[in-house]
């Protein structure tokens, strides 16, 4: 079985994009990119400001460049459009909301510390409004990071697609991506000359 060389893993915040990318990269030697180190510059505590869109864009394009093969986590809908061609497959993660929520106020307290985001806290107003505007996936617009969106952007891909749905582990889910590819489903999306093609294509559109 043959893992494809440039993977792009996305979904909702917490569905576990990061988790899965790491273990495929660990399994199948490639380096784990995640598009939070691109898009946010280092602050402390993090994820405070962004980096300039041309600024990311450049400096994602340049680490994607590289020969290793890679596995890129997170979601770069929008502004990271122009990098469309040089996915190979594409995973998107579909997982409840009660479950995603309760793995971020797992993070987050392990981020911060329970009294940091605890009421009265020093980061407990950013915490609240984390966890609201991450709540509303499944129900906002295009406007946001969105179900909606995001299905939208699926749309769009000229190469291979993988959905996996529900509350799995992250096991079961790279058994269910190595079995996909070891049947046969993705090959002649991901792999070969029309595939080349559909990323030149889409390149030459970007431009």
């Amino acid at each position: 079985m043959q893992m494809p060389s440039r993977i792009h893993i996305f979904g909702a915040s917490g569905s576990g994009t990061t988790s899965l990318a790491s273990a495929l990269a660990a399994k199948h030697g490639h380096r784990h990119l995640d598009t939070d180190d691109f898009y946010w510059l280092p602050t402390e505590p993090p994820y405070q400001q962004t980096r300039a869109r041309e600024v990311r864009l450049g400096l994602l394009r340049s680490a994607l460049a590289q020969p290793q093969s890679w596995v890129l986590s997170g979601s770069l809908c929008g502004w990271g459009d122009p990098l469309i061609p040089e996915f190979d497959l594409v995973v998107f993660l579909v997982v409840p909301m009660q479950v995603r929520l309760a793995r971020l106020r797992a993070r987050e307290i392990e981020r911060y510390g329970h009294e940091a985001i605890a009421p009265g806290g020093a980061l407990h107003h950013a915490h609240v409004e984390f966890l609201d505007w991450a709540g509303r996936y499944d129900v906002g617009g295009s406007e946001m990071r969105s179900r909606v969106l995001h299905e939208a952007w699926l749309s769009t891909l000229p190469g291979a697609v993988l959905r996996l749905e529900g509350d799995r582990s992250v096991a079961e889910q790279l058994t269910q991506i190595e079995g996909s590819i070891e049947a046969g489903l993705l090959t002649t999306r991901c792999s070969g000359p029309s595939a080349r093609a559909a990323r030149t294509s889409a390149a030459e559109r970007a431009r």
